[in-house]
């Protein structure tokens, strides 16, 4: 297949939609099984939202492997491959992740699944800004978190330490970043769905 951006990859980073398992923090007010649906609806648009315009090859990185049914389903039906998650916390995945990528890639950028406002166009974006000069780019979240963050070299000092799912994360992020001395390119704040209060977003996804 042939793609926009030959040299770049977009990780895309999900758990198994367990009931129990996955939106936990949306427990209540949803039931845990509308709670694991509501997770694999909102991973099936992101899928979807990745592939559409062919920007880059897509890997899926599944927790806590690749054998779940739903993970299988979404290999056959979106032009991905799937890959498995390998760390002791999220910091320690991420950065697995991402090394793996830029060791065959000159750009990788890493999403989840929570933010049903973002777009093509914003994968797009981060992946220039990348090509203009930026080492790191991020897309913040009004949570305190972020929905992307991309390289062209990885920094290991970005993944560890970190209060992860916490409402720190982006300003640890930014305290490494200028630490390190490091080129910094900001994409939009988007909303992502983490909470019971951010359920009324779900309407971005129609």
């Amino acid at each position: 297949m042939k793609y926009r951006y030959q040299h770049a990859t977009i990780l895309v980073f999900a758990k198994a939609p367990v009931a129990g398992k996955v939106k936990t923090r949306l427990v209540p007010p949803l039931k845990p099984e509308q709670a694991a649906t509501l997770h694999q609806k909102l991973l099936s648009r992101t899928l979807k939202m990745a592939t559409k315009k062919s920007i880059a090859p897509v890997i899926l990185y599944c927790s806590p492997d690749e054998n779940h049914p739903f993970f299988q389903q979404c290999k056959q039906t979106y032009s991905i491959q799937t890959a498995q998650q390998v760390g002791k916390d999220l910091g320690a995945r991420m950065h697995h992740a991402l090394d793996a990528a830029l060791k065959h890639n000159r750009y990788a950028i890493l999403i989840g699944t929570d933010c049903p406002s973002m777009n093509t166009e914003y994968l797009e974006e981060a992946i220039q800004r990348l090509r203009s000069g930026s080492d790191v780019v991020i897309g913040p979240a009004n949570d305190g978190g972020y929905v992307l963050i991309g390289m062209k070299k990885i920094h290991a000092e970005l993944f560890s330490d970190i209060a992860w799912g916490e409402n720190t994360v982006f300003g640890s992020s930014m305290e490494r970043i200028m630490q390190a001395g490091l080129q910094l390119s900001l994409l939009e704040s988007l909303q992502d769905i983490d909470r019971p209060e951010d359920l009324h977003f779900i309407k971005e996804m129609r």
